[in-house]
């Protein structure tokens, strides 16, 4: 009788330790390290490459440009504030409270010293690579007046609130939240406001958006 014997075959190369989503954050962890320290034009990718623990190679395949790696860093930072929003909880609350909520989500995100610093990195080099502010532009400004000027119209249709244009509204709300600390943390001039700033001026900019369009 003769015994067979299965060989299993075996991969070459080494085997794979993360999945590439996984090896995608941690290289858009180390991404964003490197254009915080050094900015975009002289962040190096092979010392992200290297920070992250993975080849050159691996990391081409997965963002083919450096235009990519910013994309993706950013696109990380509005995910985290679309996780702050949630709907269910935006659903139940109250006009004013579910205001307050979404200002303090936005403020959390963009008067940190990280959205700061990363703000200033693109007006400093959008000259000379355009593509970084249209990632910006596209990845972070967009989606979040998004969220924030659907909400406003939810308003609207519910008779809660009346705005001429819920879109120009909604700009100057934002603007009202975060331009003047942000560009004094920007110019050096203070720093970034903490947790408890950012919800004060939020429930104030709550408080003067409804009294000038709250029935």
């Amino acid at each position: 009788m003769v015994e067979i014997t299965k060989i299993e075959a075996r991969s070459r190369g080494r085997p794979q330790l993360r999945c590439d989503d996984d090896t995608k954050s941690v290289i858009t962890e180390a991404a964003n390290r490197q254009f915080h320290e050094f900015g975009y034009a002289a962040a190096s990718i092979s010392a992200i490459a290297q920070d992250a623990g993975v080849s050159t190679k691996t990391l081409y395949r997965l963002f083919p440009a450096k235009a990519d790696l910013f994309s993706n860093v950013i696109s990380d930072k509005i995910g985290r504030f679309f996780l702050a929003l949630d709907q269910g909880t935006l659903v139940a609350a109250g006009l004013r409270e579910g205001l307050e909520r979404i200002l303090t989500a936005y403020g959390m995100l963009t008067l940190s010293e990280e959205t700061v610093r990363m703000t200033q990195l693109v007006i400093g080099e959008s000259d000379r690579f355009p593509e970084i502010a249209t990632a910006f532009y596209e990845r972070a400004i967009i989606p979040t007046n998004a969220v924030m000027e659907n909400w406003l119209l939810q308003q609207c249709d519910g008779g809660l609130i009346v705005l001429e244009d819920p879109h120009e509204a909604c700009g100057m709300l934002r603007g009202m939240m975060i331009m003047e600390p942000q560009r004094a943390a920007a110019l050096g001039q203070r720093p970034a406001p903490g947790a408890e700033e950012i919800r004060a001026r939020a429930a104030m900019c709550a408080d003067l958006f409804l009294k000038g369009c709250a029935l």
